[in-house]
């Protein structure tokens, strides 16, 4: 199918941008990697009238890291970059991990990691380790800002809480304490370049008695939305993880999604494949945070 016709705006400011969404509304989408949104015109299933490209507008591609404020990903920041950004790797390393395993070199060196993020896809590889950190996105429109709690973000598949007139700016990730550990772990039918089938990211936090201060643990692919998983997290806090109690976790965790059967893999299947991805997710984070790594 041939692509639509349309028009395309670089602008260079973040007010350029918003403006040009205000004035052009239900036809306009925003372009910066493009890896999706140019699938989606050439099958027809998009078609807008006008692309913003935001390849050129000042401060949204870097990622900054400060000791006590976090790390902050700027909104048009490619995959890979965010994937070997040092701080990354060293800090958050279960998302440094997803950055380098997703899809192929080509999309991670095009794609961003907020566009995958508000594409909104149950298998978003991003999704699972941002969340597992507690991340937030910081929306912004024509009269101001606001701060999004990453779990509150998605209502469905392709669907966010995003207004019409907002973009994402920045993903912010809180700091990461010491005796931190994270891993982000997927399964797809083809390695690397499938969509997940399964996806699982963990997040532990130790205190010097090597007990649970905090645990958070997401999934993808197997619910209608990537998400949390509170009971699995409840029963890790506050407590020495060992290897039965990791255990228990991770069969909470199979509590906590909902899979379907489509092309990638049966419920079933995924069922089975999150109890096991979980269960190393957990036992890689502790390992990582009893060594005193980050």
């Amino acid at each position: 199918m041939s692509m639509p016709e349309f028009q395309v705006h670089q602008p260079k400011t973040v007010e350029e941008v918003l403006d040009l969404m205000g004035r052009h509304r239900s036809s306009v989408k925003l372009l910066c990697g493009g890896t999706d949104l140019v699938i989606k015109m050439r099958t027809g299933a998009q078609a807008p009238e006008h692309l913003i490209s935001l390849n050129r507008v000042a401060g949204l591609k870097g990622i900054t890291y400060a000791g006590g404020d976090g790390l902050v990903i700027g909104g048009a920041a490619r995959i890979s970059q965010v994937g070997k950004n040092p701080e990354v790797r060293r800090l958050y390393p279960g998302l440094a991990h997803a950055c380098s395993v997703m899809a192929t070199v080509q999309i991670r060196n095009m794609g961003t990691v907020a566009g995958n993020i508000v594409n909104a896809a149950p298998s978003a590889d991003t999704a699972a380790p941002l969340l597992a950190h507690g991340a937030s996105l910081v929306a912004v429109e024509r009269g101001g800002r606001r701060q999004i709690r990453l779990k509150d973000f998605f209502t469905g598949p392709g669907l966010t809480v995003l207004e019409p007139g907002e973009m994402v700016e920045a993903i912010r990730v809180p700091d990461v304490s010491p005796r931190s550990g994270s891993c982000y772990l997927r399964l797809s039918a083809r390695s690397k370049v499938d969509i997940a089938a399964v996806g699982v990211a963990g997040f532990i936090n130790l205190d010097l008695s090597g007990k649970v201060i905090r645990c958070r643990l997401a999934l993808a692919a197997v619910a209608p939305t990537p998400l949390r998983c509170p009971e699995a997290e409840a029963m890790l806090e506050g407590k020495v993880p060992d290897d039965k109690l990791i255990a228990q976790a991770a069969a909470a965790c199979v509590r906590a999604c909902r899979p379907i059967d489509d092309i990638r893999a049966t419920a079933a299947y995924r069922r089975a494949m999150v109890q096991v991805l979980a269960q190393r997710v957990l036992t890689k984070s502790v390992e990582m945070a009893q060594g005193g790594t980050s």
